[in-house]
């Protein structure tokens, strides 16, 4: 029996981006645009949109991803929605050279 868990980013009404990890994204997707968890981030930020979702067959492995995906930069955020990895590991380099000088 293999497991299913599911990184996602959603683009909230105020155009800020959330974030989550879950074993069942079509449900959440649903509780977000619904409001059903009112202290949620996009409670009062809807509707919202799923713009990107990686499935994993490990929680570690998700887990590990949403956390490192959320210290991103929204335009790192934007390059990974695209799918545009050169980017993504061009702002890493540019992200590196300037936290070191």
């Amino acid at each position: 029996m293999t497991n299913d868990y599911y990184v996602y980013i959603l683009k909230c009404a105020d155009d800020s981006y959330y974030t989550g990890v879950t074993n069942n994204l079509e449900r959440r997707i649903i509780e977000h645009q619904d409001g059903l968890i009112p202290n949620c981030y996009t409670h009062n930020r809807r509707p919202i949109t799923c713009v990107y979702s990686q499935h994993y067959t490990d929680i570690n492995q998700a887990i590990i991803s949403e956390k490192q995906i959320k210290g991103w930069s929204r335009k790192k955020k934007e390059a990974l929605v695209k799918g545009d990895y050169t980017e993504i590991v061009r702002l890493s380099n540019v992200h590196a050279s300037t936290s070191s000088a």
